[in-house]
C-alpha cells in the first residue's frame, strides 16, 4: 500500500477498539514467567552449553598473545574461540566497532574470547584463567580536550555540520536582551532490566538465534555479514525483549559469540552478558557539551537563536545530535546550529531513547527558561510568544499538526501554574523549598515502511505476523486492536506473533517510529485480507462493512468465518511512504510539568508531582500510551537528578558499571504521575493518523525539574546530573 495523499475515513476512525484501554495481551504471560525471553527457552533447546565472555582490560592497544591452555584444561570446558580462531569476519552495517576483537582492541570491555561450558560457574571460572598479553596503547578519553580541535560533523553529512538561516552573529550582537550560557549532560546508561542475551543453534549450515533485539531484520542481516553467511540461512528470534531503549537497536557480541561458540561446540550456546559487563562493552547515549544563545526584543520576541553541541565517538561514529529541536520548536529569523564530534576511545556511543532531542531539550529548555527571566515573562507565556506553525527554515513548510500551545496552556491550568511565584526561594513547606518548572516537549515523527501478514481461519479467528517486536511497550495489543478494527471482530479473536524473521519486515521498536508504522503496516495487510473476504462472498470491497463478526454489502450479511470454510484466508502487504513528510512537518509535541522540593538542610531534591501533556496524534491505546509515558517520565528524572556514567579518564572506562552504582529512580523516587492526551488525528501521517509516543515522554523532563529546582532555590545549574554537591553551598540561609 502506497500512502501518498492525506488519509481519508477509514475503518480505523470507528474507533471501537482503537482508541480504546485495553490491558496488555502479553500481561498475563509475562506476569505469570510463561512469556520466554531470549535466555529462557528451556524446553525448545535441548543439551544447551553455556558462553562467558572474556573482556578486553585496555581500552586501547593490541593483543600480542592470548593464552586459553589453563583455561581449556578446567573442568566443563568445551571450547574457546578467538578472533585468531574465526578468521576475518565481516561487519555490520549498525555496530561502529567490531564485535570481536583482535588483534587492535578499540574500547575496555571489547569482546576477546568466549568460554564454552558445561555450566554457567565453569564457563565464567575458566574465563578468570584466560590470560591475555596487551600493547597498551594511548588512548582518548577526556571529551572536553578532545572537543577543542573537533571538526564540524552531521549525523547525515559528515564534514557539513552548520546549519544556518539569516545573519544570526550580527542579530545576536545588536539584540536588547541576550543569553549565552554553557551546559552539559554526562554519558548515559541504558540499563534494561534483561541483559543482553542469546542462544544459538546450527542445523548444519543453517544458524537460529534466539535474542534479545529491537530490529529482527537489522539483527539478522548484521549476523549474516558478520559470519559471512547468506542472510536466508540465518533465523533471528525475539518475540519478547526486557527492555531496550535503543541498546538492543544493534547486534551486539552476544549473538556474535553465541554463534561462534555453537559452531566449536558442535551444540547450542547460550550467552548472557553479566550486569558489570554491559556498560562498556555495549552502547550508551554518548556526553554533550552545549552552548546556547538567544536574542530577543524586549517584548520576548525571539530575533536570533543559536544551538552549538559538541558530543565524541569511536572513529566512523557520530554525534549526538543534540540541535535538531532547536530548527523546529521555535520561532526566529536568525538561527545557527552546529555539532561537533570528536574521536574517543571510550566505549560506542550509540542511540538511547530519544537521541538528540532528550539531552538537547536537557538545556534548551532551562535556557528558554533563563530567557524568559532576563525578560521578565513567564516561562509559558515566551514560549507561547514564540510558537510558529511553520517550519522557520522553510516558512512554506507547515506543521501537519502542533499544538504545543494547548499543551502548555492546559498544562498550565491542570497543574495549578498560577499558584506559582515567579520569584525563586520563595514558597517553603517546613524543611523544604518549593519550586514548578515547565518545559516544552518535542521529537520528530519518522515514517518507515512496514509489512505485516494476516490470517483468516476457519473458527473466524484473525492471526497477524510480523516481525515486529514487543520492547514492553505494548506492541502485542495495539496490533491486535488494529487487527480488530479493521477486521470487524472482537480482540479475543485475534493471535498476534511477533519478532521472528520468517514474518515480513516490520518498521521494528526504536525511534519513536514502531507503534505507528507497525500498525500501518497491519492496516495495509486487512485492507487486502478484506479485498479477498469480499470477493470471496462475491462483495464490492469498497462498500463492505466488517463488524460484529459479520461481512455486509447493502442488505447482504455473511459470518466472517465463512469465507475461510474452504480453506485459511492469507494477504500480506506494507506500507509504504511517498513525499507527505516532505511537504509537512511530521512532529509531536509535549508540556512538561515538575513541583520539586530541596531539602534546605542537605540540599537533596525530591519529586512532588510530576504532569505530562501530548499531542501525538491518534492514541491507538490510551493505557500502553500512559504506561510509556510515565516510563519515560521516570526516565527523565534520572537523567536530571543521578544517571551518569563515570569516565575513568586514565584508563579509559566507565567505572560504575553496575546497578550499585549506576544510580536510577526508584520507586520511592518518583511521585504522582500525571497524563494527558490531547484529541488528534493527523492524516498526513499514515493511514492509522497516529504518531509515536514512547519518547516524547522523555524530552524535556530533565530541564522541567531543573527549572523547578531553579524556582525552589534560586541557584541556576546547567550540568546534570543535578546532584545536591553543586547547590548545596549556595542555597538559602536557613531562617
Amino acid at each position: 500500500m502506497k500512502f501518498e495523499t492525506p488519509a481519508a475515513a477509514n475503518p480505523i476512525d470507528r474507533m471501537r477498539v482503537v482508541g480504546r484501554a485495553q490491558t496488555r495481551i502479553d500481561g498475563p504471560l509475562k506476569t505469570t514467567g510463561l512469556a520466554p525471553y531470549a535466555y529462557e527457552r528451556h524446553g525448545e533447546i535441548e543439551n544447551a552449553a553455556y558462553g562467558y565472555v572474556v573482556g578486553a582490560a585496555v581500552a586501547k592497544g593490541r593483543i600480542n598473545a592470548i593464552d586459553t591452555a589453563t583455561a581449556k584444561a578446567a573442568p566443563g570446558v568445551i571450547a574457546i574461540v578467538t578472533a585468531a580462531d574465526v578468521g576475518k569476519l565481516g561487519k555490520g552495517k549498525y555496530n561502529t566497532v567490531k564485535l570481536l576483537a583482535g588483534p587492535d582492541v578499540d574500547h575496555y570491555h571489547q569482546a576477546v574470547a568466549v568460554v564454552v561450558a558445561e555450566t554457567f560457574e565453569q564457563a565464567r571460572a575458566a574465563a578468570g584463567l584466560v590470560r591475555v598479553d596487551y600493547a597498551r596503547g594511548k588512548g582518548r578519553f577526556d571529551l572536553d580536550a578532545a572537543l577543542k580541535t573537533a571538526p564540524l560533523t552531521d549525523a547525515e553529512k559528515p564534514g557539513k555540520g552548520e546549519d544556518r538561516v539569516g545573519t544570526f552573529e550580527t542579530t545576536f550582537a545588536s539584540a536588547p536582551v541576550k543569553l549565552d550560557a554553557e551546559y552539559t549532560t554526562p554519558d548515559h546508561s541504558h540499563a534494561m532490566m534483561e541483559p543482553f542475551a542469546s542462544i544459538a543453534a546450527w542445523n548444519g549450515d543453517a544458524l537460529t538465534v534466539w535474542t534479545s533485539n529491537q530490529m529482527i531484520d537489522w539483527g539478522r542481516t548484521d549476523l549474516a555479514t558478520t559470519l559471512n553467511m547468506s542472510k536466508d540461512k540465518v533465523t533471528f528470534l525475539s518475540p519478547y525483549v526486557g527492555g531496550g531503549f535503543g541498546g538492543k537497536l544493534f547486534l551486539r557480541s552476544d549473538a556474535v559469540l553465541a554463534a561462534l561458540g555453537a559452531k566449536a561446540a558442535g551444540r547450542p550456546v547460550k550467552v548472557a552478558m553479566s550486569r558489570p559487563f554491559m556498560a562498556n562493552n555495549t552502547t550508551h547515549r554518548p556526553a554533550t557539551r552545549q552552548r546556547i544563545r538567544i536574542g530577543a526584543t524586549r517584548d520576548g520576541t525571539i530575533t536570533a537563536i543559536a544551538h552549538e553541541s559538541g558530543s565524541g565517538d569511536q572513529p566512523n561514529g557520530g554525534p549526538e545530535a543534540a540541535v535538531l529541536q532547536t530548527q523546529l520548536l521555535y520561532a526566529g529569523a536568525n538561527r545557527l546550529t552546529s555539532m561537533r564530534l570528536a574521536v574517543l576511545d571510550l566505549p560506542e556511543g550509540n542511540a538511547m531513547r530519544a537521541p538528540g532531542e532528550a539531552p538537547g531539550l536537557m538545556a534548551l529548555e532551562v535556557a528558554m527558561d533563563e530567557m524568559a527571566e532576563k525578560l521578565r515573562m513567564d516561562p509559558i507565556a515566551f514560549r507561547v510568544k514564540n510558537d510558529t506553525q511553520v517550519d522557520p527554515k522553510d516558512p512554506k513548510r507547515r506543521f501537519s499538526q502542533r499544538q504545543l500551545v494547548r499543551c502548555l496552556t492546559e498544562g498550565a491550568q491542570q497543574f495549578g501554574w498560577s499558584r506559582r511565584n515567579a520569584k525563586p526561594a520563595q514558597v517553603r513547606d517546613g524543611k523544604w523549598l518549593i519550586g514548578m518548572g515547565v518545559a516544552s516537549a518535542f521529537r520528530n515523527h519518522m515514517n518507515m515502511p512496514s509489512g505485516a501478514r494476516v490470517r483468516l481461519g476457519r473458527d473466524g479467528v484473525v492471526t497477524v505476523e510480523t516481525d515486529m517486536t514487543d520492547i514492553g511497550t505494548g506492541s502485542y495489543t495495539i496490533i491486535a486492536q488494529t487487527a480488530a478494527e479493521m477486521m470487524g471482530v472482537p480482540l479475543d479473536s485475534v493471535v498476534v506473533k511477533l519478532g521472528s524473521s520468517a514474518f515480513p519486515v516490520s518498521a521494528g521498536s526504536g525511534g519513536q517510529f514502531g507503534a505507528a508504522n507497525a500498525t500501518a503496516g497491519v492496516y495495509a495487510a486487512c485492507v487486502k485480507l478484506r479485498e479477498v473476504v469480499a470477493q470471496r462472498f462475491g462483495y464490492n470491497s469498497a462498500d463492505a462493512v466488517f463488524e460484529g463478526g459479520k461481512v455486509t454489502s447493502g442488505n447482504r450479511s455473511a459470518d466472517l468465518s465463512r469465507a475461510a470454510a474452504a480453506g485459511e484466508l492469507v494477504a500480506e502487504d506494507k506500507i509504504e511512504f511517498g513525499t507527505l513528510d516532505k511537504t509537512w512537518q511530521l512532529s509531536t509535541f509535549g508540556a512538561h510539568f515538575v513541583e520539586v522540593g530541596v531539602d534546605m538542610y542537605t540540599g537533596a531534591t525530591r519529586l512532588r508531582r510530576m504532569l505530562a501533556v501530548c499531542a501525538a496524534g491518534r492514541i491507538i491505546n490510551p493505557q500502553t500510551a500512559r504506561s510509556q509515558v510515565i516510563g519515560a517520565m521516570t526516565m527523565g528524572v534520572g537523567s536530571a537528578l543521578m544517571e551518569e556514567l563515570a569516565v575513568d579518564r586514565r584508563f579509559g572506562f566507565f567505572v560504575n558499571h553496575d546497578l550499585a552504582s549506576y544510580e536510577v529512580p526508584v520507586h520511592a523516587d518518583i511521585p504522582h504521575q500525571e497524563v494527558i492526551f490531547l484529541d488528534e488525528a493527523d492524516d498526513k501521517a499514515n493511514p492509522m493518523k497516529a504518531k509515536g509516543i514512547g519518547e516524547l515522554g522523555l524530552c524535556g523532563v530533565g530541564a522541567a525539574v531543573a527549572n523547578a529546582m531553579y524556582n525552589a532555590t534560586g541557584v541556576r545549574l546547567r550540568d546534570y546530573p543535578l546532584t545536591l554537591d553543586k547547590h548545596l553551598d549556595r542555597l538559602p540561609a536557613v531562617a
